[in-house]
């Protein structure tokens, strides 16, 4: 195991470019399995998430070459459908949640597949009732099997049909559209997530023959086509690093310039850090963080204290609300971050409350942050990092606290960020990779 000392209070200046997009990775990596001919996609992070999957694909047999440090070439030409049934793929499935987008692909392709109980964060219920019950409109039959604790699907071939998501799942939305694209006839999804992941995979899709109307809509028609083709495929920079390094500038006092930051896909993002009175221009493609010795959060037109929550694109993304709770934690005033899609990812602000912070877990999923207005540090303490996200805002605390930090766990960090601690520690950080 191998955790971070971070010695805090340093200011950060100067370049940083974000990686390619975790989530989008996820989706359009899986989407090789619906063709035999080569996919090359560049802009790849390498992250332990990315890299698992790709595992995952090259052990049903798909032919994985790497170009350069981002890019890789796929052909899934000899898939070993066989390989579904081996209880150690089911092990190495289970580890990713994201794993749980090559069943749509290989319905499509293969008349069969399976679900595996969810990996990844544990960071509260991640239920299948969306995929499954999607997969089922289009002719699939599931049944789950206890004792392995995955689905097995099978179908005598896929069929459209008109369908409207219970929750505008994202995964569930592109599992449910790799395996229509190769459905007989028309099917519709009506509130399919939109966020512009699920945009790159509709786009990617079509490049590769497939006929999808209504992207970056939540109502999304699509016309079965009998095969797919090859294509190229390019990343975006990922939404999320880039509110993490602004949020990290605002902790520290720094001015930083965020390099070919995909501003035009941000969404809310940068208003939501202008409310917690972060000044930030959008120059080109990139985002320049200004120095501040304060930040003011800024209330509503009534007075009352502002709230920030998540909800489905284009509203904020939930995986920047652990970032935005630690900034609030130096601001001058107060808000009230609710968190309402997953009841355990609030559970990491004791940790802040031991570095010193002023916070008031109101439930699972509501938590109050009373700044501390820059007159009182966090202190550094030893913590460990319970997921992705919660573990980079921890980083963040640790990074503008007094003193030396350990966090513990950082393998779920690693998970989401490439070589953090290096970009970082170019900037002026001081983050040291030890041994547990």
């Amino acid at each position: 195991m191998k955790s971070f000392e971070v010695t805090g209070g340093n200011k950060l200046s100067g370049v940083i470019v974000p990686q390619g997009a975790k989530n989008e990775a996820l989706q359009v990596i899986c989407a090789v399995l619906l063709t035999s001919e080569e996919v090359i996609i560049s802009n790849i992070p390498d992250i332990l998430d990315v890299r698992l999957l790709i595992v995952i694909l090259a052990e049903l047999g798909v032919k994985v070459r790497r170009i350069n440090e981002d890019t890789y070439s796929f052909i899934a030409d000899e898939i070993a459908i066989e390989r579904l049934t081996d209880p150690l793929f089911h092990q190495k499935a289970n580890q990713l949640r994201g794993s749980v987008m090559i069943a749509g692909p290989l319905l499509a392709r293969f008349k069969k597949s399976f679900i595996p109980k969810p990996g990844g964060d544990k960071i509260g219920r991640r239920r299948m009732d969306t995929h499954i019950v999607g997969f089922e409109q289009l002719g699939v039959k599931a049944s789950y099997e206890y004792g392995l604790g995955y689905y097995n699907l099978t179908t005598d071939g896929l069929v459209g049909s008109s369908l409207l998501l219970d929750e505008p799942s994202v995964t569930g939305t592109a599992n449910i559209v790799m395996a229509a694209v190769m459905a007989k006839g028309t099917t519709t999804i009506y509130n399919a997530a939109c966020e512009p992941y699920v945009q790159q995979l509709c786009l990617m899709l079509n490049s590769m023959g497939a006929r999808i109307s209504g992207i970056k809509s939540n109502l999304l028609t699509i016309e079965g086509v009998t095969s797919l083709k090859g294509c190229t495929h390019r990343l975006l920079p990922d939404m999320i690093e880039v509110g993490s390094f602004i949020g990290l500038a605002a902790m520290t006092g720094s001015g930083l310039r965020i390099k070919d930051a995909g501003t035009e896909h941000l969404g809310v993002i940068p208003e939501k850090f202008r409310q917690l009175g972060i000044h930030l221009t959008i120059e080109g493609d990139d985002i320049i963080v200004e120095e501040q010795s304060l930040y003011e959060v800024q209330n509503y037109l009534d007075g009352s204290v502002l709230t920030i929550y998540d909800h489905p694109w284009p509203g904020l993304t939930p995986d920047l609300l652990s970032v935005l709770l630690v900034v609030a934690t130096q601001a001058k005033g107060s808000v009230l971050i609710h968190q309402k899609m997953f009841e355990s990812r609030l559970f990491f602000v004791d940790k802040l409350i031991d570095m010193g912070a002023r916070i008031i877990l109101c439930d699972p999923h509501r938590a109050t942050v009373i700044g501390l207005e820059r007159q009182q540090k966090l202190r550094g303490i030893s913590m460990s990092s319970p997921d992705i996200r919660a573990g980079v805002a921890l980083l963040i605390a640790a990074m503008s606290a007094e003193g030396k930090s350990i966090i513990h766990n950082i393998e779920q960090i690693d998970r989401g960020y490439q070589n953090l601690d290096v970009r970082l520690n170019a900037l002026g950080a001081s983050i040291k990779r030890i041994e547990s």
